[in-house]
């Protein structure tokens, strides 16, 4: 099963996608859409189904949380992400250039919309994912290789945070501590340290 899932992205992949998708077309959109998957462990549906209220404040200033709601995510997984500092830029960023936009409407616009639509499918972030990765030759790495690797990552790191697994699983959206664990790229080094910490 291991093998089938997506692949993680090493620290110099996610530096490699993150540089390539400054040179883009839309390069704003582009950048938060990934930082929403490799930052905030979002879903292609849950980037797709992202709106602007799930981010700001009463006043229209940008919060520190992600209150991502039932309807814009799998199942009953709504959650509230905590907004990485890398992310939260890239969304100052892109909604400097969303309010420059005559029609935006903080209470209704999407996050992330296509040039012809104000919002856009699941299908299409996943498809936009595959196409940045095959052009990079990253192989076995799809719109899930993101949210895998926020996932592992944030359990390497939460002791460290004074937090448990079951963060980890809060912040995932996942019902089971099993799903988290099945989402968390082992480590041989890691378990060859850590043996020697016992």
């Amino acid at each position: 099963m291991i093998s089938k899932q997506a692949k993680v992205l090493n620290d110099s992949q996610v530096r490699a996608i993150h540089s390539f998708l400054r040179a883009t077309r839309n390069s704003n959109r582009d950048v938060v859409i990934f930082l929403l998957s490799v930052k905030a462990g979002l879903r292609a549906k849950e980037i797709a189904s992202l709106t602007w209220k799930m981010i700001l404040n009463s006043d229209g200033s940008l919060g520190d949380t992600i209150n991502l709601t039932d309807i814009a995510s799998k199942g009953k997984s709504g959650r509230v992400i905590a907004l990485n500092k890398v992310l939260k830029e890239g969304l100052e960023t892109l909604l400097v250039e969303e309010r420059s936009r005559k029609r935006f409407d903080q209470e209704t616009a999407f996050v992330i919309r296509t040039e012809r639509s104000t919002s856009t499918s699941p299908q299409v972030i996943v498809n936009m994912f595959q196409s940045w990765y095959r052009r990079l030759g990253f192989i076995g790495c799809s719109s899930h290789s993101g949210r895998r690797t926020m996932i592992t990552n944030a359990a390497k790191k939460v002791s460290v945070a004074g937090g448990s697994l079951r963060d980890v699983q809060l912040l995932a959206g996942h019902k089971s501590l099993q799903t988290t664990q099945r989402y968390i790229e082992y480590d041989t080094d890691a378990q060859r340290r850590l043996v020697n910490l016992i």
